[in-house]
Formats: structure tokens, sequence, C-alpha cells
């Protein structure tokens, strides 16, 4: 009986070692992970809806996140979050209507999102990226097809677009006096930064 409450110990001295060097030296693998930081600063959220007046505009307040978990592009994570009330287009008419019941429905959802589920180069500096778009409460997938500038530099631009359309999303009705297509075009142009890490392993 004693030996055994010897090897016991023994062995949970070795268990006790082995989480102070884990948490002493941490995982190689996140070590390794590059990490980005999206800046509002000369970033933007657009979109543009072909009307027969001019219907579009920009988001004044959003956030956006880049995560990686290693140095393949296949593992990021783009998250974009933008404060549906915040819509602009130059006319509190329009803005108003477009803030109603009848579209984004802001006091009911403020928030219109996009969660990528898959992120995969086409490209030299392009990218295809699929997710979760939600809107007014509606979640539906959607693609965001990317543009990335400064590949290598730690700083470039991510520009990409995407389609979608309103009514998909609940969104029936019209403006007055104002006629407008259903098909609905945003545009993000985002300020990207590698802050720590190593850089991607893109394609060439």
């Amino acid at each position: 009986m004693t030996h055994i409450k010897v090897v016991d110990s023994f062995k949970l001295r070795l268990i006790a070692l082995a989480l102070l060097a884990f948490a002493a030296f941490p995982s190689v693998s996140l070590a390794q992970a590059p990490v980005f930081v999206i800046t509002p600063v000369n970033s933007s959220v657009k979109f543009f809806v072909k009307a027969s007046v001019a219907l579009e505009g920009n988001f004044d307040k959003w956030d956006s996140t880049l995560t990686f978990t290693s140095t393949d592009v296949t593992t990021g994570v783009l998250d974009i979050k933008i404060q549906a009330a915040s819509v602009n287009t130059g006319s509190g008419m329009k803005d108003g209507k477009l803030k109603s019941k009848d579209f984004f429905d802001v006091e009911t959802n403020p928030l219109i999102t996009f969660h990528s589920k898959s992120i995969s180069q086409t490209g030299p500096t392009t990218f295809e990226v699929k997710g979760d778009f939600t809107i007014r409460g509606v979640t539906k997938p959607e693609t965001l097809l990317l543009t990335v500038s400064g590949i290598g530099t730690g700083t470039g631009d991510i520009t990409g677009t995407m389609a979608f359309d309103r009514k998909d999303y609940g969104m029936n009705s019209g403006i007055p006096f104002i006629k407008i297509a259903d098909r609905v075009e945003v545009t993000v142009n985002l300020k990207g930064k590698r802050v720590s890490g190593p850089p991607l392993d893109l394609k060439k």
C-alpha cells in the first residue's frame, strides 16, 4: 500500500510540474498566430441601391475584428458589427425611412452583423469570405469578396463587396416618390494592421 501511495504522489508531482510549465510557456500555436487590428480611421462601410433618386450612404458607427489561430488564412474569422441607427444618406427623410420597421427596424434590431464561416484565397490578393449576414433580425448566408493591398508589409487596405436581395430579409416596402431596386450592394474599406505575430502564409 505504501508503494502505491508513493507512486501516486510521484504522478501528482509530475502533473503539477507539467501544468506549471504550460502556464510559463504558452502554446506555440498561439504564439505563432498573427494579431491584426482594424482601425475605424480612414475605414468605411457603405451601401448603394439603384433607384430613381440616388440612394446610397454609409454607417457612422461600426466595429470590426479579424482574428487568426495560425498563419493559415483559412483559420481567420472576420466580424463586422454595425449600429443600424447610424445610417447616413445625407437626407433626414431617407434616414428616417431606412431606420423604420419597413427597413432596418432599428428599435427592435439595433445591429447589422456579418460573421464569417470560412475564408479562402482565390488569387494573389483576393479572398472569398462566406458567412452569416444578419439584418433586422433575419440571418442568411452571404459572400463577401475581398481584395487586400500591402500583403507582406503588415499594413494594408481590405476592400470588399457583398450584394443581397433586400426582400429576402423582409424589406418589401418602398420609399415615397422613389423607385428602388431589390439588390443592395455593400462596400467595406477596412484599414488593417498586424500588431504582433508572424505574417500570414499566403499563396503567391
